[in-house]
C-alpha cells in the first residue's frame, strides 16, 4: 500500500470513527433516542454505534468509541449530565474511582471484544453474514456482561443486598435479564445492517 493510499485510508477511518462518536453523544443527549424506557425496563442503544464502529474499523476503533460510550455514563454520574443517574450517583458516593473503572473498562473492552470477534469470524466466514450478525449479537452481550461483573467484583452484592434488600436485588437482575434481550435483539438487527451497508465503503 503506498503512502498516500495509507493516509487516505487513515483518514477515512478517524472520519467515521468521528462521525460514529458524535452519533452515540446525540444519542446520549437525546433520551429517548439513546434510552427507551417501558415502565422499569430502560432499553440501553449506545452500544449500537460502538458496535458498527467495531465492525467497519476494527478493535482498536471499537475500544475508542467504547469509552465515548462510557464517558457519558461518567458524566452522568458526576455532573447529572444531561440527567443525573441515580444508581451512578450511588456508586460515585460509595467510592468515584471504582465508579470510574466501572463505567469505562467494560465499555472499552465490549468495543475491543467485538472487533476482534468480528475479525476473527471474517477469516473462515467468506461472505461475513456470520460474523456481523455474531459480533452484533456479543456487542449487546458482552456490555451487560462485563458491566455487570466489574459492578459485583468492585461494589460487591454484600452492599447491594444490605442497602436494597434481597428481593429488590433478586427483581433488578430480573429486570436487567429481560433489559439484555431486548438490547441484544436491536444491537442484532440495527447493528449488522448499519455494519454491512457501512463495510461498502472502500478504504
Amino acid at each position: 500500500m503506498s503512502l498516500k493510499r495509507s493516509s487516505s485510508v487513515r483518514l477515512k477511518k478517524f472520519v467515521l470513527a468521528s462521525v460514529l462518536a458524535a452519533v452515540i453523544l446525540l444519542m446520549w443527549l437525546v433520551p429517548f433516542i439513546g434510552y427507551i424506557k417501558i415502565g422499569v425496563i430502560e432499553i440501553t442503544l449506545l452500544m449500537i454505534p460502538v458496535v458498527v464502529g467495531a465492525i467497519t474499523l476494527g478493535p482498536m476503533y471499537g475500544a475508542i468509541l467504547g469509552g465515548v460510550f462510557g464517558l457519558t455514563s461518567v458524566l452522568m454520574a458526576f455532573l447529572g449530565v444531561p440527567s443525573p443517574s441515580d444508581f451512578g450517583i450511588a456508586l460515585v458516593a460509595i467510592n468515584p474511582w471504582f465508579a470510574v473503572i466501572l463505567f469505562m473498562i467494560p465499555r472499552i473492552l465490549m468495543g475491543w471484544l467485538c472487533g476482534l470477534i468480528f475479525k476473527l469470524l471474517a477469516k473462515i466466514d467468506k461472505t461475513r453474514i456470520v460474523s456481523y450478525i455474531v459480533a452484533s449479537l456479543a456487542g449487546a452481550l458482552l456490555n451487560t456482561v462485563l458491566f455487570m461483573t466489574a459492578l459485583v467484583l468492585l461494589f460487591g452484592t454484600t452492599y447491594l443486598a444490605d442497602k436494597f434488600g434481597d428481593a429488590v436485588v433478586i427483581a433488578a437482575m430480573t429486570v436487567v435479564s429481560l433489559n439484555v434481550v431486548l438490547e441484544a435483539a436491536a444491537c442484532t438487527v440495527i447493528g449488522t445492517a448499519v455494519a454491512k451497508a457501512l463495510s461498502k465503503i472502500k478504504y
